[in-house]
């Protein structure tokens, strides 16, 4: 007969389970338990911000820190790039330019600006890829005189500050071919006079355009997003638009602090400016503010996110029109929508989506 004792069983079951658990508490968390924990975070409980990431895009060393070989001695010819369009627009294309003329390599001639000229231009990096990243996030910057007003503008902001670029202009609407209800007469004739001969879709067509995220997101619609991600309605709003915002009603009856270039700038300093100006100021304060959020995913946004990502600046974020869309045709209203909306823009959050930027950037997972 053999006999046991239960108590010298038992110590050494406690002492087990006390190592255990000691062990699990002082391994880091891994991105799995991460991912359940953000999961859990329920609408109203914080804002977007406070969610731990995943995912951070951060500049690739290899154009940093990279050994770079030297330039052949004899080059191969001249090169000129044209910038048309937007202020964007013509950034992304000199940035090209400069990446064309190291791969050929040839000297590439300053640039003709369709207007006029926005940045001032340095010396470049020293072969094809690095060029191109160096010049767009390094080389390239706005005109001292441009700066020095875009950074006055900064001052006047409230701090903190969200920047906000809000697209519902009436080319914007007449060229996404989308129809909205509920509009003023004064908007349904600004998009009427902009449409051309671009019709908006209709019936089914309507439908699947929208649901796949086609339509600009309404002033209106945009502040019930934001809700949905928790963000104070007393937080303090740049509103990065061009000219010609429509509802923007829609927006400031539920945010109330929102302030725009034109309500910071002197009336003789706004009017005098070109269109591409004042787009250099959203620019400036929109890559210089607290956090960021965009309603579309243009040149602007991409730019401004990737300089957001290149100076550290991680609380920016793209609304889903899609999903917006998406929930709506379902027939998701009130707080089964905001949860829904939350869910949707918290994984886009966590895992860095619409944030990954090519070529120059490199997904760091934290």
């Amino acid at each position: 007969m053999v006999v046991l004792s239960v108590k010298p069983l038992f110590i050494i079951l406690v002492v087990f389970l006390s190592l255990v658990l000691a062990i699990v508490l002082l391994l880091p968390p891994s991105p799995f338990s991460q991912t359940v924990l953000s999961s859990n975070l329920t609408l109203g409980t914080s804002d977007i911000w406070s969610v731990r990431r995943m995912v951070e895009w951060r500049p690739c060393k290899w154009w940093l820190q990279g050994h770079l070989s030297a330039l052949p001695l004899e080059n191969n010819g001249y090169i000129r790039v044209d910038c048309y369009g937007g202020l964007n627009q013509m950034r992304r294309d000199l940035c090209d330019g400069v990446g064309i003329a190291r791969l050929l390599n040839a000297t590439l001639v300053l640039p003709k600006f369709e207007v006029a000229a926005y940045w001032n231009e340095s010396r470049y990096a020293l072969y094809a890829k690095a060029s191109l990243c160096q010049a767009c996030y390094s080389a390239l910057r706005l005109t001292r005189s441009l700066e020095n007003k875009a950074s006055e503008l900064l001052e006047a902001i409230p701090k903190p500050f969200l920047s906000l670029h809000l697209r519902f202009e009436p080319d914007m609407v007449a060229y996404s071919q989308c129809e909205y209800s509920g509009l003023s007469p004064s908007s349904v004739k600004a998009i009427e006079a902009a449409r051309g001969d671009r019709k908006p879709w209709t019936g089914e067509l309507a439908h699947v355009w929208r649901k796949r995220g086609k339509c600009p997101l309404t002033p209106n619609e945009t502040a019930f997003i934001l809700q949905s991600l928790s963000i104070p309605t007393d937080t303090n709003i740049y509103l990065a638009a061009g000219d010609g915002l429509m509802e923007i009603e829609g927006l400031t009856s539920v945010y109330t602090n929102v302030v725009t270039k034109s309500s910071l700038l002197s009336d003789e300093d706004f009017t005098s400016m070109h269109g591409n100006t004042k787009a250099a100021l959203d620019y400036y304060v929109s890559i210089n503010s607290d956090s960021y959020v965009a309603t579309y995913f243009g040149n602007m946004d991409k730019m401004v996110a990737a300089m957001r990502a290149f100076k550290g600046l991680y609380k920016t974020l793209f609304l889903s029109r899609r999903a917006f869309a998406e929930f709506t045709s379902q027939g998701f209203s009130g707080k089964d929508l905001m949860q829904a909306l939350w869910k949707a823009h918290l994984d886009d959050y966590v895992m860095g989506r619409g944030s990954a930027l090519p070529d120059c950037f490199c997904e760091f997972k934290l």
